[in-house]
């Protein structure tokens, strides 16, 4: 995480103990690298899947971006056996964060690692010094709900010294959607002050 951002997000945990949530710390209690690693090999499998059709001629690869490409590639050399491995560690995973909303309401968060940053980058290769193995390893601690097949929804919870906006993801339990949205709603109206600043231009 980039400086900045859990305190950022714990801000936007304080509005919900505001509304009477109790907030609890609370681990993700299974190694985030193995989920990681399942959610690689799904990914590939499914960016190949698609992109598949546009690429029967090899010429047409020029027109494809380098990281889209790279997932392609990678899913040549996909097995069964890894897919099989993949889809036992996603459905462990599901398993364990019905555990977790069996004690929780709604898990909070970031819905980013970095700031928003210039246009020009294409990705962050560096997070406070750590390089990043992937195009995607910056946008990691987006994929929980995602793989869970969990609902999700993101909200605001204010700026840095810059401008710049954060915000923080809550995660409900499945088809729970009407409950997350009734959250959703509640602490929007509790931060109207954050919602009424304009963020910083950003370059484009």
């Amino acid at each position: 995480m980039e400086g900045g951002i859990l305190a950022t997000c714990e801000d936007g945990l304080l509005r919900l103990q505001s509304l009477g949530c109790a907030v609890e710390p609370t681990a993700l209690g299974t190694s985030p690298q193995a989920v990681w690693q399942a959610w690689l090999v799904w990914r590939r499998a499914l960016v190949a899947s698609r992109l598949a059709p546009f690429l029967v001629n090899p010429q047409q690869r020029q027109h494809i971006k380098p990281e889209a490409l790279w997932e392609y590639d990678q899913a040549a050399t996909l097995s069964g056996t890894e897919l099989l491995a993949a889809s036992a560690q996603r459905s462990h995973f599901y398993q364990h964060m019905l555990g977790l909303l069996a004690q929780f309401d709604v898990l909070a968060l970031p819905c980013t690692q970095v700031w928003p940053f210039d246009v020009e980058q294409r990705w962050p290769s560096h997070i406070h010094g750590v390089e990043m193995d992937t195009y995607h390893r910056w946008m990691e601690v987006v994929i929980y709900a995602t793989f869970a097949g969990l609902p999700c929804i993101s909200v605001p919870c204010g700026f840095n010294a810059q401008g710049l906006p954060c915000g923080m993801q809550l995660i409900g339990r499945p088809q729970g959607e009407a409950a997350l949205l009734q959250i959703a709603q509640a602490y929007e109206e509790a931060v109207q002050d954050w919602l009424q600043i304009t963020p910083s231009q950003i370059a484009r």
